[in-house]
């Protein structure tokens, strides 16, 4: 059973589909690299443990890349986003998969739709993810599974670039409410909407673009650090992100 929701901290959805058009306008939607891309969908895989043929919606698909990363493996996959310049970019490029425009918060679905829910880096979008997170749980059909990937908020190139609380943090690029997250705290948003939860993290995810260009320099030097260091397993709970997994009990 879900909890009541509260409004507090709420979305303002006009300035993210906003944000996001300029995105599908400039068309530098995709950050990662390729094989970034790739390890993403081999953790959904791993950890949602739902085979080829689920029937998969991507909350937050963007331009319909981890979509259509999906489709090629053999699921059954809808792509949702805020965005309609998104959208349209995501029919574009991939004319075989369904997209539909929509909000996370208020998906235009039935309920008991889906055998699992990506939600592509789309959770630190909110300063309160809890409405999505009882939505995501009424649209997975009962033992449905749920994956999402977020900036690690104890990462400290995420906090240095990416949080408002740091010193060098960047405007440039960034949503109103956009905020590395921390695993113990989305983990128990979605306990609180009766989903059975684990958190994971992630490194070795080469970035090819970020919006700051006084950053983008130092891409390279990111990318070997989070390559070599970060994956070593001590530093487990630092890796740059994390992961959100579990499933509908």
């Amino acid at each position: 059973m879900g909890q009541a929701v509260s409004t507090e901290g709420a979305q303002d959805k006009a300035k993210e589909v906003a944000f996001f058009d300029c995105f599908a306008a400039a068309e530098d939607y995709d950050v990662l690299l390729p094989k970034a891309k790739a390890d993403i969908i081999s953790a959904f895989v791993r950890l949602s443990g739902l085979k080829p043929g689920a029937r998969v919606l991507d909350v937050g698909c963007g331009s319909g890349t981890f979509t259509g990363l999906l489709a090629e493996r053999g699921y059954r996959t809808i792509g949702l986003d805020i965005s309609p310049k998104l959208i349209v970019l995501a029919r574009q490029k991939f004319p075989d998969t369904t997209f539909v425009e929509g909000d996370a918060e208020n998906m235009p679905f039935e309920a008991g739709q889906f055998d699992g829910v990506l939600l592509s880096g789309l959770a630190h979008h909110f300063p309160n993810p809890q409405r999505v997170a009882a939505d995501v749980r009424r649209v997975l059909k009962p033992g449905g599974r749920f994956f999402a990937f977020d900036p690690n908020r104890m990462n400290p190139f995420m906090w240095l670039y990416r949080d408002p609380t740091s010193p060098f943090y960047s405007r440039v690029g960034v949503t109103e409410n956009e905020r590395p997250v921390l695993a113990w705290r989305l983990a128990g948003v979605f306990r609180r909407e009766g989903f059975c939860v684990r958190s994971d993290y992630l490194a070795g995810l080469g970035y090819r673009y970020v919006a700051s260009q006084r950053t983008r320099g130092f891409l390279p030097i990111y990318n070997l650090i989070d390559r070599v260091v970060f994956t070593l397993p001590f530093m487990k709970p630092l890796r740059p992100f994390v992961l959100t997994s579990g499933f509908k009990s």
